[in-house]
């Protein structure tokens, strides 16, 4: 196990900044994430870490080792790619063993090290089929023993799910979670998969445009973004944009055309002012049906669309001009054209400061 550090990782291609002064901290056996839309940087970096990329400018730590210069196969690290990358003559066991015996280890430790982590991954009995013979979760799970039979220091996975259906995606994530916090180690996860991250991760970089915007556990990411990109892009949200007209100690007011509403400033640096315009983040998961209690933003409007989502109803309200999309119980019945009274409590209502 290890602490990774990035200090002022930068990398450019051609007049693309791929990573723009980069400094992340990877504590040692977290399970850290980077999340971000694609081509934001986050593959690059992580390929930066491996020792597959060498920075235009900055250092990367391993604990106090510098392997900013140290080639990808002394650093001791197991990647997993998104394309799993198998070779596609081997079977399973050479597959798997193909890193021990790069490293000359004897046959007998090979075998005994395959074994170990066929029955890690759940693969027992199929060490002699090839990659072809094997479902996506399989090859999956063979790309992952394949960077654990090393018994690498830092563990690196490039969008390892991407190529999964949907319900094995779930399945694979929640193994994958257990895993690693079984052997404890230092694990540095790339995706673009918002619920994915949420669910792995011990804490989360979120990127874009080559710069890390905020380094934070899931929750503080979720209600707490530091600015109105990451408020969008962490899940579904309404955005109301509006003008602050108080600042008491323990709520802000604001203005948006003619609604008015409290909230709390997702970030606790920057200190709000009256006049200063600003973005209201509302998630649909904590509106309730009716006003309910005195801490709480309450809206009326008529219904325009029911989506039934399964363990939920999408609706979306027409207030005041304004379109606001609510989740409600599925058993509550509701009609286009109809009317509904919805509240939100002020904890919840995410007040984003201007960039």
């Amino acid at each position: 196990m290890v602490v990774v550090k990035l200090v002022g990782i930068t990398k450019r291609f051609g007049s693309v900044v791929a990573a723009d002064n980069i400094f992340l901290t990877v504590n040692d056996g977290e399970f850290f994430t980077i999340l971000g839309p694609s081509g934001c940087g986050k593959t690059t970096t992580l390929r930066i870490i491996a020792g597959f990329e060498r920075p235009d400018s900055g250092r990367v730590f391993f604990d106090e080792e510098d392997v900013t210069f140290l080639p990808a196969y002394k650093r001791n690290t197991g990647m997993v790619f998104q394309n799993y990358a198998l070779w596609p003559h081997m079977t399973v066991f050479d597959n798997i063993a193909y890193g021990l015996k790069i490293r000359k280890l004897p046959k007998d430790e090979i075998k005994r090290r395959v074994k170990e982590v066929l029955e890690l991954v759940k693969l027992e009995g199929l060490e002699d089929r090839y990659p072809h013979q094997l479902s996506g979760g399989q090859q999956q799970r063979v790309a992952l023993a394949r960077a654990l039979v090393i018994q690498p220091k830092v563990l690196l996975l490039d969008e390892p799910l991407s190529n999964l259906d949907a319900k094995l995606r779930v399945e694979m994530r929640e193994e994958l979670r257990l895993l690693q916090k079984d052997l404890g180690i230092t694990t540095i996860y790339v995706t673009h998969d918002q619920e994915e991250a949420m669910v792995l991760s011990d804490r989360i970089a979120i990127m874009n445009f080559g710069k890390i915007y905020q380094v934070g556990a899931p929750t503080e990411i979720y209600m707490r973004p530091a600015n109105l990109f990451i408020a969008t892009f962490m899940g579904k949200s309404t955005v109301l944009q509006g003008v602050v007209l108080k600042v008491y100690d323990d709520k802000i007011l604001v203005k948006c055309d003619s609604i008015e509403l409290y909230g709390l400033c997702s970030n606790d640096e920057v200190k709000l002012s009256e006049g200063a315009k600003v973005s209201c983040v509302l998630r649909p998961e904590y509106f309730e049906i009716g006003a309910m209690g005195e801490s709480n933003n309450v809206f009326e409007g008529v219904i325009e669309k029911l989506t039934f989502v399964g363990s939920y109803t999408e609706v979306k309200l027409k207030v005041d001009g304004h379109e606001i999309l609510v989740y409600v119980d599925p058993e509550v019945k509701l009609r286009v054209g109809g009317t509904l009274q919805v509240s939100i409590p002020y904890e919840y209502t995410i007040i984003v400061p201007p960039e």
